[in-house]
């Protein structure tokens, strides 16, 4: 298999990325500038070498701890249980939570062999217990796919047992939609989730 073919099949194997993509972003990096084609290469190298999970929420980090963990100032009884590391900053960037994360990897998916063992649920019982009665609330903000939401369900069915709080975000309207265009699922849920004015 010649280095082109190798390069593209690599590229294929991230999310999103089609054969034909692949070969596009392959085509895109040979007709570049050799410096540049080093570059992206010495610092996925450079990722792999220094980046890892943190070993407390599970969100990627060079240090120790994540930046979120080794923040003080955040609300330490609060914790999000996110699927994936990624959703860790969309969540924090919005600017509204200053509690803590948990990661689970992934979502629950039987079909696709990933059960309650695949993801980092015994972590985050271990840090609701080990916190001596510190942790108040987890907040589940799994996807609301169908896997998010078994996820959700299952989360729920062993936190109620360890008397915290458990909370979901809401689900609804996106701001700015026009309700001739939305879902009746969504229509659904955000009246299941309305609120007083």
């Amino acid at each position: 298999m010649s280095a082109i073919d190798r390069l593209s099949r690599e590229l294929g194997r991230l999310p999103g990325v089609g054969t034909k993509t692949a070969l596009r972003l392959t085509y895109h990096l040979l007709k570049g500038r050799k410096g540049d084609v080093r570059r992206l290469a010495r610092t996925l190298e450079e990722v792999a070498a220094r980046v890892h999970p943190c070993p407390r929420c599970g969100n990627y980090c060079e240090a120790e701890l994540c930046p979120v963990c080794e923040d003080p100032s955040r609300d330490q009884g609060v914790i999000c249980v996110v699927e994936e590391a990624y959703e860790v900053g969309a969540i924090d960037r919005a600017g509204h939570y200053r509690g803590q994360f948990h990661v689970l990897g992934g979502r629950l998916s039987p079909l696709d062999g990933i059960g309650p063992e695949s993801l980092d649920i015994d972590g985050l019982l271990e840090r609701i217990d080990g916190s001596g009665g510190e942790t108040t609330e987890v907040i589940l903000a799994t996807n609301a796919s169908v896997e998010g939401e078994a996820t959700a369900v299952y989360l729920e069915g062993l936190l109620r047992a360890r008397s915290v709080r458990v909370t979901r975000l809401a689900r609804g309207i996106p701001v700015g939609a026009d309700l001739e265009y939305v879902d009746g699922t969504t229509i659904a849920e955000a009246l299941a989730g309305r609120r007083e004015m």
